[in-house]
């Protein structure tokens, strides 16, 4: 029996690795084991404890590790402090392999954890161009890594250009795409309720008009101008007059201006039809994805999920720049005249053809697959 650890730290973790975790933990030859730490175990950000309870999975570890904070330092010093906690953890549980996700400060806590320890580390989401410090992470873990997952053709590519050996890498597709398409096939005609969606804050209206979903992030390469960015973004989706759903931003360098901006907006115009949540479950945010006019913001749930959706975007600014896209996209510099136009532009447009660039929904029983029979040494060697 394998033990594999799913290290979550933070709510953009597990929506992209949920599939695979059902899939481990069904699987006859695999024992799961979840470590939860970073903004994951932080209110302000959306605790994943009560999500992870609801969804039949059991933490096995927490590591209290995010140092909260507006400046780079703070995702350093969480870091430094992760690989601290994480080496107890590890030691603790034996894993056979360590499955970390993406491209976040905490996550190359784990895989740094993890290699140091002699513990294979299996990485999903690898190989893809971004903005921000989040592609040098993504690239510094796929040469920690023996085993990937990348979620398309071309990402599969890119790692195997950077001397990963082709035996190793498995194109699977995205675990994200999996719990789309499994929500959208089971509930996603049931009726939208902002009387469902807890703990948010602000005017409440009927979801069966027409709305908008602000999701914006900061960049860390430009987390100095957080405030200004957001704001540009709501002033934009004020303007088209449509009711607004918007999500609180994630604990990255520059989310102190980010909420700032945010809060100032609500202050300064109460009236503002902007209702505001700190975090979703994910079937609700697949749904308000299914029916929202447009989603706006800097968030890759717009370019993958709403690629396989269907879903109007309009990404703003640089987070997202390399990324593979669909039709669904449309760019935009952190300007609010040039979002406000990109915005009237997929309102005109509606709903697009699904695009399945970021895979078929099949990702985690893939992965768990893998596995479960992949032999890899714990020492690599990189082919070039």
């Amino acid at each position: 029996m394998r033990k594999i650890c799913v290290f979550l730290g933070g709510r953009a973790n597990y929506s992209s690795i949920r599939s695979a975790m059902k899939a481990i933990e069904a699987h006859s030859e695999l024992e799961l084991q979840v470590v939860l730490g970073g903004s994951g175990l932080i209110d302000k950000y959306g605790n994943l404890e009560g999500i992870l309870s609801r969804d039949g999975f059991f933490v096995d570890e927490k590591v209290y590790m995010q140092v909260e904070g507006d400046k780079p330092n703070a995702m350093v010093k969480t870091a430094g402090l992760g690989m601290l906690g994480l080496s107890d953890v590890f030691e603790r549980l034996e894993p056979d392999f360590v499955v970390v996700v993406g491209d976040r400060y905490e996550v190359m806590a784990a895989t740094i954890a993890a290699a140091y320890m002699n513990i294979r580390v299996a990485h999903t989401m690898g190989g893809e161009v971004t903005g921000t410090i989040d592609e040098s992470i993504r690239h510094a873990i796929t040469k920690f890594a023996h085993v990937h997952f990348p979620a398309n053709r071309e990402s599969g590519e890119r790692i195997e250009k950077l001397g990963e050996p082709k035996e190793n890498i498995y194109v699977v597709g995205c675990p994200r795409i999996d719990t789309v398409k499994e929500i959208l096939d089971t509930d996603s005609s049931m009726p939208l309720d902002l009387y469902e969606l807890e703990g948010g804050v602000g005017p409440e209206f009927d979801l069966n008009e027409p709305f908008l979903l602000l999701s914006q992030h900061p960049v860390t390469t430009e987390y100095s101008e957080a405030k200004d960015q957001v704001t540009a973004t709501i002033e934009a989706a004020v303007r088209t007059g449509l009711n607004i759903i918007m999500l609180w931003p994630n604990a990255d360098a520059g989310s102190e201006g980010l909420s700032t901006g945010i809060r100032r907006y609500r202050e300064k115009f109460p009236e503002a039809r902007i209702h505001v949540f700190k975090n979703l479950p994910i079937p609700l945010y697949v749904r308000l994805m299914k029916h929202t006019a447009c989603l706006v913001g800097n968030s890759s749930s717009g370019i993958r999920e709403g690629a396989f959706i269907g879903t109007p975007c309009v990404n703003v600014g640089t987070r997202q720049n390399g990324r593979e896209r669909g039709q669904n996209v449309r760019d935009v510099p952190d300007n609010a005249d040039a979002i406000y136009e990109a915005i009237r532009y997929q309102l005109d447009h509606g709903t697009y053809t699904s695009e399945p660039i970021y895979g078929d929904g099949h990702a985690g029983i893939k992965i768990a697959d893998v596995l479960s029979k992949a032999e890899v040494a714990v020492q690599k060697r990189i082919t070039y």
